[in-house]
């Protein structure tokens, strides 16, 4: 692996001979629409004002390829190039590298929304994010070029899958009662924190064990539909959005912090409320301030 690390740092290094403020800021901004935050803020936009299943679909089809990432990252315990080359760190970044979860997400969540707009010129906007986070990242220094191409790799993958079973499972689920969903949920939570427990998994874990739950208690008592007016569309993305940052950031500042058996367990929590308040509890507010009608 050695000689594939040094063969990614000479690139790199190639590559930020072109390397100045304007592309550095550039490049940083193209990057965070590979983070949480980024994520927290699109994925209500679809769920609460485009289409609300797809939306809740995708979020969690995004949660189980963000841990998988977690877990081939623990696996291969591949260094980033900053580690073996200092210098060339142009960003903040923790872990592993091995695959790139930016490249590896983008891949997942841009394709999966390329399929459903189901028009050649989104292709052609989703490829090229898709290909401009992965390009950020190694523009950035923190990861290697192999890292990216991983994670496109088992992006792509991840997007076959999807498009072969979404349906297929959707009708299975839905044969199932309620009791036996969220049982169902409860489970693949357990299996996954007995997979892995590290923070990032436990945030993971949380928020879709949060979203899986709620979406099968929201489809039994919640009428949501997304239609209306624009700046009804906007009144409750706004809404909802306070209430989501309020929680993500307020609960931070209030529970126990991580490293201990209490932070874990909160940490957990916190995520699972921001899950429920992505898939039922927003939807029901807004219903309940008539700022959505009812599903037809």
């Amino acid at each position: 692996m050695e000689a594939i690390w040094q063969w990614g740092i000479n690139l790199i290094i190639a590559i930020q001979q072109i390397h100045g403020p304007l592309l550095d800021n550039i490049f940083r901004v193209i990057t965070f629409t590979g983070e949480e935050q980024f994520y927290l803020v699109l994925f209500p936009l679809i769920l609460w004002c485009i289409d609300y299943s797809f939306g809740a679909v995708l979020a969690i089809f995004f949660l189980l390829s963000n841990f998988l990432n977690i877990i081939l990252k623990d696996l291969f315990q591949h260094p980033r190039p900053f580690d073996l080359n200092p210098g060339l760190n142009l960003s903040q970044a923790t872990g592993y590298g091995m695959p790139s979860g930016h490249a590896q997400l983008a891949a997942t969540v841009w394709g999966a929304i390329a399929i459903r707009v189901h028009k050649a010129w989104f292709w052609i906007v989703a490829v090229a994010i898709i290909l401009l986070i992965g390009f950020s990242r190694i523009y950035l220094g923190v990861h290697f070029p192999t890292d990216v191409f991983a994670g496109w790799i088992i992006g792509a993958i991840l997007l076959a899958i999807y498009v072969a079973v979404r349906h297929p499972l959707e009708k299975w689920l839905s044969g199932l009662n309620m009791w036996l969903q969220l049982l169902l949920a409860a489970g693949v939570t357990v299996v996954l924190l007995l997979i892995d427990r590290s923070t990032d998994a436990l945030t993971g874990s949380g928020i879709l064990f949060g979203a899986a739950a709620g979406l099968v208690l929201a489809r039994r008592y919640v009428s949501f539909s997304v239609s209306g007016p624009w700046w009804q569309r906007l009144v409750r993305f706004l809404i909802g959005i306070i209430v989501l940052f309020g929680l993500y950031l307020g609960l931070k500042a209030v529970f126990p912090p991580d490293g201990t058996a209490a932070g874990a367990m909160f940490r957990f929590l916190r995520y699972a409320l921001i899950g429920v308040w992505l898939v039922l509890g927003a939807p029901w507010l807004f219903r309940l301030m008539r700022l959505a009608p009812a599903a037809k």
